[in-house]
């Protein structure tokens, strides 16, 4: 990922040493912290800067070993119970594209240039978004504000409020955002559901010369 540590100034900045400070004491004192230490930066190890065309951003890492392995909503090959959340986007997937994926793996995404980006990288196993005060939204800010910058002709896939939010950071006009109410179940009937995100991804990049995504995992 030394495209992005060339790129990004947040890993020679003070924030990231205090978090990555704090996250070294929390794992002296047996606290768990997903996803493990050397899977925290996936989303970019997956996906070089030269390659990112489009960005799902979701909030954090899921809260469980078998899940979280530093992509967002993606889980692991090997594991069997897909969360509701990732079922709802294959639903929607297959509504939209008629296609039917089996496994919640999502690095083929990832390989095509999809960056998988929690705006928060990193929690406590069995404590859904108890990092969201360390400081990770400096770096994720500041990892959209280079891609509008330094990119053209990317889409920006915003699902739910809190993704929404990131909207202001991206003021390149040769971009193209989509916005829907995100896939959690106690949301993803207010819209989410015949959003049409990935047809019309596949669309526009199309338009604009670049290669569509094959959203077949």
């Amino acid at each position: 990922m030394k495209d992005w540590e060339d790129r990004i100034s947040f890993f020679q900045s003070p924030v990231f040493l205090k978090i990555k400070a704090i996250l070294d004491q929390k794992r002296t004192t047996g606290e768990s912290i997903l996803p493990a230490e050397e899977d925290i930066f996936n989303a970019f190890k997956f996906t070089p800067f030269e390659r990112v065309k489009v960005v799902i951003l979701g909030q954090d890492p899921y809260p469980n070993k078998r899940h979280a392995h530093g992509l967002a909503f993606s889980i692991p090959k090997t594991t069997p119970d897909i969360p509701k959340s990732l079922k709802n986007i294959f639903k929607e997937l297959n509504q939209d594209l008629q296609i039917t994926i089996t496994h919640g793996n999502l690095e083929s995404w990832a390989r095509q240039g999809v960056l998988l980006l929690n705006t928060v990288l990193t929690v406590t196993e069995g404590n859904s978004n108890s990092h969201k005060s360390l400081g990770w939204q400096v770096f994720t800010t500041e990892v959209i504000q280079t891609i509008d910058a330094d990119k053209e002709h990317c889409v920006f896939i915003l699902w739910g409020l809190k993704a929404q939010k990131l909207k202001k950071y991206i003021t390149n006009p040769n971009h193209f955002i989509i916005e829907s109410p995100h896939p959690s179940p106690l949301s993803s009937y207010r819209g989410f559901f015949g959003s049409k995100c990935f047809s019309k991804t596949n669309t526009y990049l199309e338009s604009v010369g670049l290669t569509p995504i094959n959203w077949q995992t």
